[in-house]
């Protein structure tokens, strides 16, 4: 396979050492990186000789000025900024004639997936995003299992994922709403791609608990009866968490029985990079589902706890 070269957006942040992973891992290059932050040093480990711009339009030049030479062209451009900007920066990448691989979420809206998919067509250019729970050894088992079972069997699926966060989280982006879409969309989206991966898409959507810290609610799948649960606040992490002085806490039942899949995370990353590469990545429409349920959490008016609600709706 011909190498390829790319650049990355966002490569001071928590999730950029994994796209420099794979980018690595498979063998490809990294010309540029962007970041207004400049404590990258996490750049030497992969890439030393990576142009590196703290400014946006520097970047942009420096794509555009690549993309008019002979050689070293940008073919993807790696997504690793806040939420809110995903919609800007993969602008930004298919204008410079590059395919785009971007973090979840990969919009905050179902509208921008439509406008987006309107710039694939204009520049022949394609738009990923990395869902990798769908390469998850476990969660493939459970797709083929419930693939396999009766077409008209309604699962019932507790899901549970607490993470704690310090003080930091509410003064970064992530705390603000306007830009990382709240807790559930922060935390909670690619478990809601995964669950409507496999059981279909969401009929009915219903909010019980929506604050800055905590979301809980129902949701209605083609194959499935949902109560969801997502948490960065310490305080709802259970007794066995706390006493093992662990931090983070996620839980999926199917019918009662838990599904493990606390291992196997360290390389979806560069399983997905490679898909991208032999081209069966996920794209827009794969990202639809979860998209939309984010965006109706945010504008859904909490009730309480009425109907089915999970367990640690307090």
């Amino acid at each position: 396979m011909t190498t390829k070269n790319f650049g990355l957006i966002g490569v001071a942040g928590y999730i950029a050492p994994r796209h420099l992973k794979a980018i690595k891992d498979t063998g490809n290059n990294l010309l540029a990186a962007l970041d207004p932050f400049d404590s990258v040093g996490i750049m030497d480990s992969y890439f030393p000789n990576a142009a590196f711009f703290t400014e946006p339009e520097r970047f942009d030049r420096h794509l555009d000025k690549l993309r008019r030479g002979e050689n070293n062209r940008i073919d993807f451009v790696s997504i690793c900024s806040p939420n809110y900007l995903h919609d800007s920066h993969i602008r930004m990448a298919l204008r410079n004639q590059a395919d785009a691989i971007c973090e979840k979420p990969i919009v905050l809206n179902p509208w921008n997936l439509d406008a987006l998919s309107e710039i694939e067509r204009e520049t022949g250019k394609n738009i990923y995003t990395i869902l990798q729970l769908r390469h998850h050894k476990t969660i493939i088992e459970l797709k083929e299992k419930i693939d396999r079972g009766p077409k008209d069997k309604i699962y019932d699926i507790d899901l549970t994922y607490i993470t704690s966060r310090g003080a930091w989280y509410f003064r970064s982006w992530k705390g603000n709403i306007e830009k990382s879409g709240g807790v559930a969309t922060n935390i909670g989206v690619h478990f809601f791609d995964m669950l409507t991966w496999i059981f279909g898409e969401a009929t009915e959507k219903v909010v019980h608990m929506n604050q800055a810290d905590s979301a809980a609610g129902f949701l209605q799948l083609k194959k499935a009866r949902v109560r969801w649960f997502l948490s960065i606040d310490s305080n709802n992490l259970p007794k066995e968490a706390v006493e093992n002085k662990k931090t983070t806490f996620r839980s999926i039942t199917v019918d009662g029985q838990a599904i493990e899949f606390s291992e196997g995370f360290t390389d979806l990353h560069t399983l997905s990079y490679r898909h991208i590469l032999d081209g069966t990545g996920y794209g827009l429409a794969d990202s639809r589902q979860s998209i939309e349920i984010v965006e109706s959490i945010r504008n859904i008016r909490p009730v309480g706890r009425i109907g089915d609600f999970h367990p640690l709706v307090k």
